[in-house]
């Protein structure tokens, strides 16, 4: 027992390690029988304190999701049906993934003191009195790879934000049997490798091969150089995620390939960005939840009562789950699309993986 004064509060841990759970139906990275996440588990002296890491994580987690995976997320709480068991709240950041389903892509837990006085964890307070301490906890798993792959992939493979692509810029060099290909891409290959993770593929397969094989693992950018071009002294530039090929020139490339780096994160973003905000719309009655379900998919945002009765017939009748109770609350009218009582927040509904 690590606690034994307030002054050894407050108490962080982090830590990453794997988990089983018995999944009757597996998916891969989504629903796995074991899977890899990092959490976090807390002790604060003060009920403030616990809630503030617990908001503070949730946007961590917001800004790995928008920043670095191009994913933007709706902030939200759960209702207490969705809730963490035990938990006096759960906040969630929600994506929508290309096929317009939702996919709850982390969690933050508000504990209370009810852990605390389960598992009688006790500390004495500034007023030498016995107090017990409010706890958090929060994780991401590795179904973010899933959302990755599900948010911006295509038929022809993975999409990857430059941020986490573990190749940023491949380069391409086309008839490199020829004198001075192979020595130019190795000095573009140095050049670049100042700034950003390139891999030149000098292997004897074919350049059309090679094309097809780094679009399938999703590398952002690919720089093509050939004879024709070096007398020119110009490439090609290739971007993963619109298919735009540019002729540009070699002089200042390491701005030229910084500036297209950053144009691909920031188009992902916008093209996600997009398809949440044209599959979110506001219905007024359950009626209109079930027609656009049926015919559009995504998410549906109502006014509702806050009582399980409504969210049960929601699943029933719609087919949809409460994904959250958003923290930037709109407010689409006075009663519950439901059963319309008097309303009290509004939601977001929608299908789930």
């Amino acid at each position: 027992h690590v606690v034994h004064s307030y002054r050894d509060l407050p108490k962080l841990y982090n830590q990453w390690c794997s988990v089983v759970r018995w999944e009757k139906t597996t998916r891969p990275f989504l629903r796995t029988m074991e899977f890899w996440w990092q959490e976090g588990h807390t002790l604060h002296e003060t009920a403030e304190e616990a809630k503030a890491e617990t908001r503070q994580q949730l946007e961590v987690y917001a800004e790995v999701c928008e920043k670095y995976l191009a994913i933007p997320v709706i902030r939200g709480r759960k209702t207490d049906k969705e809730k963490f068991a035990g938990a006096e709240a759960t906040y969630t950041v929600e994506a929508m993934m290309h096929d317009g389903k939702a996919l709850q892509s982390a969690t933050s837990h508000y504990f209370g003191d009810g852990f605390a006085k389960a598992f009688d964890i006790t500390f004495q307070g500034r007023d030498n009195q016995l107090h017990h301490p409010h706890q958090t906890s929060w994780g991401m798993s590795t179904r973010i790879i899933g959302a990755i792959i599900m948010t911006h992939g295509d038929d022809n493979g993975l999409v990857l934000p430059p941020a986490v692509a573990p190749i940023q810029v491949v380069i391409v060099p086309v008839a490199q049997h020829k004198p001075g290909v192979l020595e130019k891409a190795e000095e573009l290959r140095q050049k670049l490798s100042a700034f950003c993770r390139v891999k030149s593929d000098v292997s004897d397969n074919s350049p059309g091969w090679k094309f097809a094989e780094y679009e399938m693992k999703g590398v952002p950018l690919r720089l093509e150089l050939g004879p024709k071009d070096i007398e020119k002294n110009q490439c090609v530039l290739a971007r993963r995620d619109s298919g735009e090929k540019v002729f540009v020139s070699l002089d200042n490339i390491e701005e030229t390939v910084k500036t297209m780096l950053d144009a691909v994160q920031q188009g992902l973003f916008d093209k996600a960005k997009r398809n949440l905000d044209e599959n979110t719309y506001a219905c007024a009655t359950l009626e209109e939840v079930k027609e656009k379900m049926a015919s559009q998919g995504g998410f549906a945002k109502t006014m509702w009562c806050g009582e399980l009765a409504c969210e049960l017939k929601m699943k029933e009748e719609a087919g949809v789950s409460s994904r959250c109770i958003p923290l930037e609350q709109e407010h689409l009218g006075d009663t519950c699309a439901c059963c319309g009582k008097p309303a009290k927040h509004m939601v977001y509904w929608g299908v789930a993986y």
